[in-house]
């Protein structure tokens, strides 16, 4: 098992899906465990002279991080550190933009990260550029003299799509990048092969997909970044749990079926949505006729299983989700069940972001009873909005 923060062992003949089966493992030896053991430890024993261990600390490492860790960068050609949610993972990269530096953001992105960015301005004096990530001017434009730029590809939750290789590769060593990739995972795209300084996951999501483990990954390969993000996460304590280490690598082991079988439904179902008199819009770059579409389709392995509608107004989206069986109405995605949400619902989300804009996580189940569910419970938001 590499130690914690390791490059990984590059293995560039083997496809994602077998590495994420692989990577991460202990050796193959005669009666050692397929799969690395979970290690509850807050402490590790020393050793004289002082140095030679590894790890010194439970909040600086743990094997069973390292396993993930291990996987993760595998996948995405980076060294991988693992931290106590998406969120903490977000902190300690907007720790990169120094105190009255500039920071470029999706004009929609999570909403998470937009209010952790505002807090870090009205403390720090960030100054933040927002901007759409689907104009590469507007993008390239703002980032002249920033500290970082913050792409999400693709938005959550309006599902735009960034170049992100023209963008990454116009900015490569003299602005840093980050590309949020929680909605493609690795198995789509691979942002630091693209250019990009650092990647972010929500391991939550997609890696984890059974809804149960939080969790959050920056991959980097470059030393003096990964150096950084590692010492603001020994600094502020944002260490995973253990088992929701594990759960993630045991998760991550299965993405490849569960995404195939998702994004195979989630293609089928948006082509239904967009032909639906009730949907007013579909925002999924499956689909030939979305903005985004062409680009995906040259950066991307596949278009994922994230895909947002829009309803007329908040009423109708809430009465089509209150009409649902299947579905179900939860602010997470990636998980193995189908999941959806007006997002606007939250304070907090961005005002840009439509009122009846329903994102939707499409799982694992039969596409008939997705259909049928869907089907069901926009006849009936349409008959309460023409009452």
């Amino acid at each position: 098992m590499n130690p914690p923060g390791s490059v990984h062992p590059r293995v560039p003949s083997r496809h994602p899906a077998t590495i994420a089966v692989h990577a991460g493992r202990p050796a193959t030896e005669p009666d050692a465990p397929l799969n690395p053991p979970v290690v509850f430890a807050s402490t590790y024993v020393g050793s004289i002279p002082a140095g030679q261990g590894e790890r010194g600390y439970g909040r600086y490492g743990n094997p069973t991080w390292s396993a993930l860790e291990e996987a993760v960068g595998a996948l995405e050609g980076g060294t991988a550190l693992a931290y106590a949610s998406g969120m903490a993972a977000a902190h300690a990269a907007l720790e990169l933009v120094p105190v009255g530096g500039r920071l470029v953001l999706p004009r929609h992105c999570y909403s998470g990260v937009a209010g952790a960015a505002a807090g870090r301005a009205d403390r720090d004096g960030l100054r933040i550029a927002a901007v759409d990530v689907a104009d590469t001017d507007q993008v390239l434009s703002a980032a002249d003299g920033a500290d970082l730029v913050w792409l999400e590809a693709p938005t959550n939750p309006m599902i735009e799509v960034a170049d992100l290789p023209t963008i990454c590769s116009a900015l490569r060593g003299r602005v840093t990048t980050l590309v949020d990739s929680t909605f493609a995972t690795p198995l789509r795209q691979r942002p630091l092969a693209l250019g990009a300084d650092i990647v972010l996951h929500s391991g939550t999501k997609f890696f984890s997909g059974h809804s149960d483990a939080l969790l959050g990954l920056l991959i980097a390969n470059d030393p003096e970044i990964f150096r950084k993000i590692e010492v603001t996460r020994r600094s502020q304590g944002s260490t995973p749990g253990t088992m929701e280490a594990y759960l993630v690598l045991r998760g991550l082991r299965t993405l490849p079926l569960r995404l195939a079988a998702a994004e195979a439904n989630a293609g089928v179902l948006a082509e239904r949505l967009a032909s639906h008199p009730v949907v007013q819009r579909v925002r999924y770059p499956g689909l030939t006729t979305d903005p985004g579409h062409r680009r995906a389709k040259a950066i991307m392995a596949g278009f994922g299983s994230l895909l947002s509608i829009e309803l007329a107004d908040a009423a109708t989206a809430d009465a089509f989700i209150a009409a649902l069986d299947l579905w179900v109405f939860a602010t997470s995605l990636g998980g193995v069940e189908s999941m959806l949400e007006r997002r606007r619902r939250w304070a907090e989300e961005l005002p840009t972001v439509p009122e009846g804009l329903v994102r939707m996580s499409v799982g694992v189940e039969h596409l008939d009873d997705l259909w049928a569910d869907l089907t069901q419970a926009l006849d009936q938001a349409s008959s309460v909005r023409s009452a």
